[in-house]
């Protein structure tokens, strides 16, 4: 077996490029109204996992332990990261927002034998000592600019395989309860490369991760991690203020984020007419991005782009697509109702649309795929495709084909593929509406009636009538768009009825509601979760 060790990246780093900042987290404002930040160098930022992995392995903790990771973005958590991957412990990551039932469920199933967390996160272990019963011993993490070593000493990284358990992720749990995802070394491995091959992404850069997790890829990168003034479980009550401070005084050149966060930013860039010349690209994802705002942020990024990358927890890049290549060929097409263009499959990747099911399928079925431009189920194979749910073999088992030494994972999304190798996006497999006319796909149906100049986004949903499934449309209108009046109401309604006749992949829809802010997933606060928006309109 190939040997593999994550942290080798951050150790690389520290002798490559030891006086390079690799963090710097934000600790208040100076007298001249900037960020004051606590800097670390990649050197710095070594002896700091150091240090941790030396006191971790004096705990007992060591290869294969579970370790239940509860800590504040800054410092500790990239610090603590890389050392749990050094003395080749598993880190557990668990969505901070996914509400106490969930998580608590989410603690139960994975068995963690140490909890490694902030003060709260050792007093709710106590308050909840059933779901914690695994947890053996524990260790206290201060806030985020905590530093626990002085100088820079040597420690050994475990001899890890490739194929090794490195970290249990989560999903967001937005169509369904959340399930953790078993990452091996390799495949984060496979993850950076990927990467770093598409977006060109050079050592020396910025990066200003929006999504904590994405700032563990940075030191493999080579880049500089600013940790932004952002409420991870709240993502959505961003100040954009702040983010586009961060970007300005220290020279940010990549960023990642969802739709939601740069709806907030962008809004905030237009409406003070600052541009962001030091940006070289935006990677947008969580939720599909729609084509007006790649169209916005060309005005703001004046040397950059927006790209938008395509995949799940369980596989991750899989497409990826740029804004030019939206704005010139697929926005018309979204708009004529034929879905999200997500780009062309990445180097490594293969991909393959089956018919939709949701039984188990066998590796017999990957020979059974569907021609050009017919909907089906997406499935993927390559090297960082996950192989397994943390103990849920049941989930593993509808999710994954295995043929041979290849693991294929079916993402849920339903797409298909168009005459020049693009893979378009159709909408989520357990949101999409069966109906005795036909079959209604969310992002279909919804990218018609999206290019209303007062639309936000909308949302297919199931309805019932007289007893029979039917389509149903909710629309939610931009922030001050929302009518103010029942006859406004009737009209915007009846705009956006004639706008969803006009393309006949949404003309047998008869029924649309107004909606004031949909629901969505706590990680990116992008994701709308349609189905508990059907339960809202059930009997109306």
């Amino acid at each position: 077996m190939t040997l593999a060790n994550v942290s080798r990246f951050l150790d690389e780093k520290a002798e490559s490029q030891p006086e390079v900042a690799a963090l710097m987290v934000p600790r208040g404002r100076n007298s001249k109204g900037e960020i004051d930040y606590l800097s670390l160098s990649f050197r710095e930022l070594a002896a700091e996992q150091n240090e941790w992995a030396r006191r971790f392995r004096s705990k007992g903790i060591g290869k294969g332990s579970r370790v239940l990771l509860m800590v504040k973005p800054g410092l500790p958590l990239i610090a603590i990261c890389f050392a749990l991957f050094k003395i080749g412990a598993v880190p557990v990551v668990i969505d901070p927002g996914m509400g106490l039932k969930s998580f608590l469920n989410c603690v139960r199933r994975s068995k963690p034998e140490f909890l490694v967390g902030i003060s709260l996160a050792v007093w709710v272990s106590r308050v909840f000592r059933k779901s914690f019963r695994s947890v053996r011993g524990k260790v206290k993490v201060g806030g985020p600019l905590e530093r626990v070593s002085e100088r820079f000493l040597a420690e050994a990284a475990e001899a890890t395989q490739r194929d090794d358990l490195a970290a249990v992720l989560f999903t967001s749990g937005s169509t369904g309860a959340p399930k953790g995802v078993c990452y091996e070394h390799g495949m984060f491995e496979a993850q950076v490369e990927a990467i770093r091959a598409q977006y060109g992404i050079e050592p020396g850069e910025v990066d200003l991760p929006m999504l904590p997790i994405f700032a563990l890829f940075n030191p493999a990168l080579g880049m500089t991690t600013v940790v932004p003034e952002i409420n991870p479980s709240k993502p959505a009550t961003v100040d954009p203020k702040k983010v586009v401070q961060a970007i300005q005084q220290c020279g940010v050149t990549n960023s990642f984020g969802s739709p939601a966060l740069w709806t907030k930013i962008g809004a905030y860039c237009d409406s003070h007419d600052i541009e962001l010349p030091s940006m070289k690209r935006i990677l947008m994802a969580g939720a599909p991005v729609p084509p007006r705002m790649m169209k916005q942020y060309k005005r703001i990024l004046t040397h950059g782009h927006v790209h938008s990358p395509y995949g799940a927890t369980e596989v991750l890049p899989v497409s990826s697509v740029s804004d030019d290549e939206v704005l010139e060929v697929a926005a018309e097409r979204t708009a004529k109702g034929e879905g999200t263009c997500v780009g062309r499959i990445l180097p490594g990747v293969e991909a393959r649309i089956l018919p939709m099911t949701d039984e188990v399928l066998g590796v017999a079925a990957l020979e059974n795929r569907l021609p050009q431009g017919e909907i089906g189920e997406i499935v993927v194979t390559g090297p960082s495709v996950t192989k397994a749910y943390d103990q849920l073999p049941e989930a593993t088992r509808l999710s994954k084909i295995v043929e041979g030494d290849r693991v294929w994972h079916r993402i849920g999304d339903l797409g298909y593929f168009d005459g020049d190798g693009r893979l378009w996006f159709c909408g989520r497999k357990v949101e999409r509406v069966d109906t005795d006319s036909g079959v209604y796909f969310t992002d279909c149906c919804e990218g018609v009636v999206n290019v209303h100049p007062r639309v936000f986004r909308s949302a297919l949903i199931r309805y019932s009538e007289s007893g029979k499934t039917v389509p149903a449309l909710v629309v939610e209108p931009f922030r001050g768009e929302y009518p103010n009046s029942k006859d406004a109401e009737r009209d915007l309604l009846s705009e956006v009825r004639e706008l969803a006749e006009k393309s006949p992949v949404s003309s047998g829809i008869r029924h649309f509601f107004l909606h004031r802010a949909f629901p969505v997933d706590v990680r990116h606060n992008a994701k709308i979760h349609r189905l508990t928006l059907a339960k809202e309109f059930e009997g109306k």
